[in-house]
């Protein structure tokens, strides 16, 4: 799956958890663009997870700062 693709979907994952509406670009960060608390993120992860049929680690999930870097993760977790 192409990084596209993947941000595609994506895309659509992050509508019920972007409360404020941010318009979101690779450059969104999670906790300060987003305001997402931790439970926001498990919950967000574990929806790409599903999604995906991949699992997201706590180490890589500490990497990951921004959406781009998240779509990044997911394409080659999906290799």
């Amino acid at each position: 799956m192409d990084r596209e693709a993947t941000k595609a979907r994506i895309d659509t994952l992050i509508e019920p958890f972007n409360k404020k509406g941010v318009a979101i670009t690779d450059a969104t960060r999670f906790t300060d663009d987003l305001e997402f608390d931790s439970l926001t993120i498990m919950d967000f992860v574990a929806a790409i997870e599903d999604e995906f049929d991949i699992i997201i680690s706590m180490n890589q999930q500490a990497e990951i700062e921004n959406y781009g870097q998240l779509i990044d993760a997911v394409v080659k977790l999906k290799g």
